[in-house]
């Protein structure tokens, strides 16, 4: 898995976790909604500009969002 699948699905649980909608992580970060769903469906490779917005609005650690999940 590529660290564009990787982020994607982590971005998904850690915001469903936390019970935030992609419109309000988009108010958050000023990212549009739109953007947010393209990065959670892999569409798109964020920066890393974004992926700390990201971590920023979710209140963790950038690392957070590219770590795998997977046991190997």
């Amino acid at each position: 898995m590529d660290l564009k699948d990787v982020l994607a699905v982590n971005l998904r649980l850690l915001r469903q976790e936390r019970d935030i909608t992609q419109e309000e992580l988009a108010d958050r970060t000023g990212l549009s909604s739109r953007y947010v769903g393209s990065i959670e469906r892999a569409r798109v490779s964020a920066s890393i500009t974004v992926v700390g917005k990201l971590a920023s609005a979710l209140e963790i650690q950038p690392c957070d969002l590219i770590r795998s999940r997977m046991k190997k």
